[in-house]
């Protein structure tokens, strides 16, 4: 009786937290005044999504009621090349789909089908951060905010039991989202759950040398070519993931005034860079890579590599940046629908079979989403001239055109490079399989609003000079403003005048000629 009462207050406190959330939400949306742009213009995609499926799970908003939330709880955006925007909208329309209500409040499946390796409600641990990174441009916090208190408060107090079962950034990507809603008091207070969440780490997967260790499939990347399921390998991924949470800790600490903790965390993070920078490196391929149980370097090159650029990990003055010209080369990355898991050149690619979540070649949007968001940062925060803008135009544009399935959007678990055929395309689970981010990579990447700690709007936009004539992002609620960024090459698409444009709040605060980085004052 005791325990039972126990639970029930700890469920009473935190359903009052997601009550006064959902109040902070609502006034957050409120918020929501586009400049530029009429939602009414957009609505006719939803319509046409609803049409495209009988909808057979419904859970806390259904298709009758997509509309109506993403009018109140996105960012709005137009471009001229229509499988762009149509994509941009269906990818908010998916993610709609995996708001689930549950006892504690909302949480944010990965599948719509339950999985029996799911934690309590169909959760899953793996996809946290991609969850947090997209939905930090939602307007309403409440959604994200009660998913992530479930995660580590949610059984009685404690973590769930299946939060460990996977890799997490989500530290990291607590600290990314603080950038965008410079919401200071729900970051401190999950600071504590993210200084214990390290140790944890540390005591399970932490081997003596200092480098973390996990199986592929708790990283959510199964039969890959430098491991296996039940290996012990160090791999660019916990370890990258590792290097960006102790960073984000020791900015936490910093905003906590905690000066002790800040120190100790930013020790760790200098001696994970040393380790990934001399164990994982590979200076014959020229590539970060697993370092296996046996001590050695797995000598096959795979997308994992590019994952500590995620972090802005890499010494910007080493030259490690030559890892990127893999992604143009058609015997590295480089497929006809996207960048590839492992090197096409390897006599191992692709000779897992189909079926069981093979991450031995074939594209997955986890991965495409991880390394887009790489290379976003190599192209706005080092100096290199191994990849260009019209490199990660290039991607971006591969990664619409594959989110189609028999002439439909779609987003699924995984694809053929050659053909764009979806895997499992055809099965009930990988439908709208929430394991990616994308509309995070048009905001921040294409669009290219860099988040920040202090006031200043930064934004550097990825779109090739010539590409579009005019695009617009508007609606966008950034650090408690309206933001809102154009494209007019002529003028005459929206009225106000020839060029790149930066509203605050309707006003304009930044101006170019040119499509190129702009910093307001």
């Amino acid at each position: 009786m005791l325990h039972q009462f126990k639970y029930k207050i700890i469920a009473f406190v935190i359903m009052i937290a997601a009550f006064s959330s959902c109040k902070s939400g609502a006034a957050h949306s409120k918020k929501g005044t586009a400049v530029i742009l009429k939602a009414d213009n957009y609505k006719h995609y939803v319509d046409y999504f609803n049409t495209m499926e009988e909808e057979n799970l419904k859970f806390a908003i259904p298709n009758d009621s997509a509309w109506a939330w993403m009018e109140k709880n996105i960012p709005l955006f137009e471009c001229p090349q229509q499988n762009f925007e149509e994509i941009y909208y269906y990818r908010w329309w998916t993610a709609r789909k995996h708001i689930k209500k549950t006892p504690l409040g909302f949480g944010i499946t990965e599948f719509l089908v339950d999985r029996s390796y799911a934690d309590k409600y169909n959760l899953i641990a793996c996809a946290v951060g991609h969850h947090i990174n997209e939905f930090r441009w939602v307007h309403n916090p409440q959604y994200i905010e009660q998913d992530v208190k479930i995660w580590y408060r949610g059984n009685e107090g404690k973590p769930m039991n299946k939060l460990y079962k996977f890799s997490s950034w989500t530290a990291d990507a607590l600290y990314n989202r603080y950038l965008v809603n410079k919401d200071e008091k729900f970051l401190l207070d999950m600071y504590p759950d993210m200084v214990t969440d390290y140790a944890v780490w540390e005591k399970d997967r932490q081997r003596k040398d200092g480098l973390f260790w996990q199986h592929d499939v708790k990283d959510g990347m199964e039969e890959s070519l430098s491991g296996g399921r039940k290996v012990q390998n160090a791999r660019p991924t916990i370890n990258s993931y590792m290097y960006g949470n102790a960073i984000a800790i020791a900015k936490m600490a910093s905003m906590k005034g905690d000066k002790e903790v800040e120190a100790k965390f930013k020790a760790k993070a200098d001696v994970l860079k040393q380790l990934i920078e001399t164990k994982l490196w590979n200076s014959k391929s020229e590539f970060f890579e697993t370092f296996t149980e046996k001590d050695t370097l797995a000598q096959v090159r795979e997308a994992i590599g590019f994952i500590p650029w995620y972090f802005n990990l890499p010494q910007k003055d080493k030259g490690f940046e030559k890892a990127w010209e893999q992604i143009k080369d058609e015997k590295g990355f480089s497929a006809p629908f996207g960048l590839t898991t492992a090197e096409r050149r390897s006599p191992r690619f692709r000779t897992h079979g189909t079926g069981t979540c093979e991450w031995d070649g074939a594209i997955w949007p986890f991965a495409s989403s991880q390394t887009l968001t790489a290379l976003a940062n190599v192209l706005n925060n080092y100096n290199q001239n191994f990849v260009a803008k019209t490199d990660y135009f290039k991607q971006m544009n591969l990664y619409v055109e594959s989110q189609y399935y028999r002439g439909r959007p779609y987003i699924g678990e995984y694809l053929d490079e050659t053909t764009g055929y979806w895997l499992m395309g055809d099965r009930e689970r990988s439908r709208y399989y929430n394991h990616s981010t994308f509309n995070d990579l048009m905001i921040t990447g294409l669009v290219g609003l860099r988040p920040r700690a202090d006031e200043k709007i930064e934004v550097n936009p990825l779109i090739p000079q010539d590409k579009w004539d005019w695009f617009c992002l508007d609606n966008v609620l950034y650090h408690g403003n309206i933001i809102t960024i154009l494209w007019d090459k002529t003028g005459e698409k929206y009225g106000k005048g020839k060029g790149f444009r930066i509203f605050k709040n309707g006003k304009e605060i930044a101006v170019s000629e040119k499509l190129q980085r702009v910093i307001s004052e």
